[in-house]
């Protein structure tokens, strides 16, 4: 059974708030280098989200910026985060792998500024997706 586009769009922004969550806890902890990981995540899946609830059936990639350019084919609104969104993608990779680096390890690469700045890119982007997603389909029934 295929879901409706704004169920599926509500099932990838709840993990987006999960993966949020779950930083914040290991900001917390010290455990910068994932939380700026999983800020990454947050925002790559809250974009998603908001194109399955577009209607698409599939969103491929992995990009924060990406992802921001094609939401703003769709709403211009989104055409601000993409710097954001560019922000965050240096998350993806550096964060997890010591080959991402030129020296050192992740774990002792990544500050709390970092996390937090991350975390705050992320939560304002998932909150426009949000804030778009009400405005369409407000538009949309009324």
């Amino acid at each position: 059974m295929k879901r409706n586009s704004l169920e599926e769009a509500g099932r990838w922004i709840r993990q987006a708030r999960e993966d949020l969550r779950a930083a914040n806890y290991l900001v917390e902890r010290g455990m910068y280098n994932v939380a700026c990981f999983l800020a990454q995540q947050a925002a790559e899946k809250g974009l998603k989200g908001y194109l399955y609830g577009q209607g698409r059936d599939v969103v491929w990639g992995h990009s924060v910026a990406e992802l921001a350019k094609e939401a703003a084919s769709q709403q211009s609104a989104f055409s601000a985060v993409v710097q954001v969104g560019a922000y965050l993608d240096r998350f993806y990779i550096p964060t997890r792998y010591p080959n991402g680096l030129p020296g050192g390890i992740p774990a002792d690469s990544f500050t709390q500024e970092d996390a937090s700045r991350a975390l705050d890119e992320a939560h304002k982007l998932i909150d426009l997706v949000e804030q778009r997603l009400q405005c369409d389909t407000e538009g949309a029934l009324s």
